[in-house]
């Protein structure tokens, strides 16, 4: 009976581990769910400025990609999920690099999204905190929900900012190269 039991514990411990995936050192689910739809961990990397780990990101959609634009043009319930891992990662940084990543993915052209940008910018004010996790949610045909550590901070709408959001890791120049590649499996 003992034998049992520990084969059981053994089982449940193991099949817990596979459901994770680690990114230096923080730990993504290997699947995740938002309003009802299930999404399967695509790839991640960590993002270091001089040998610092910052942030991890990571892409979870409903199929495999490794083709940037297929996941841009992609029109799937979707999520990057941003971890912080350093205490030099602050809110009005991460402000400061979505304005950048904005202006970059949009060749400076963002007048129509410029609104969108701004109510997007607000649900980034709370302090933020090493361990803290953001998730950037497009829902298929309605726009990006975004979450902090499970909380839903606010929608904004349009497959257009979806796309003008996700080019900022997945664009032709993305906010880093190794995010990028980690997203899309192709590099660790």
């Amino acid at each position: 009976m003992k034998k049992i039991i520990t084969l059981a514990i053994a089982t449940i411990f193991t099949v817990s581990a596979i459901a994770q995936i680690r990114i230096g050192s923080v730990v993504v689910p290997e699947k995740v769910t938002f309003d009802g739809e299930e999404l399967i961990y695509n790839g991640g990397a960590m993002r270091k400025v001089l040998s610092f780990k910052t942030y991890a990101g990571t892409l979870y959609t409903k199929n495999k990609y490794d083709n940037d634009k297929k996941v841009l043009d992609s029109d799937e319930t979707m999520a990057i999920r941003l971890n912080i891992a350093s205490k030099k990662v602050t809110n009005e940084r991460m402000i400061k690099v979505f304005r950048k990543g904005f202006d970059d993915a949009m060749f400076g052209n963002t007048q129509s999204l410029d609104a969108r940008i701004e109510d997007f910018l607000k649900l980034f004010n709370s302090k933020m905190e090493v361990n803290d996790f953001y998730d950037l949610v497009y829902l298929k045909g309605k726009g990006i929900k975004t979450y902090k550590n499970g909380k839903e901070l606010g929608f904004i709408e349009g497959r257009d900012f979806k796309y003008a959001l996700f080019k900022i890791w997945l664009g032709n120049e993305p906010a880093c190269e190794i995010i990028k590649g980690g997203m899309l499996g192709v590099s660790k």
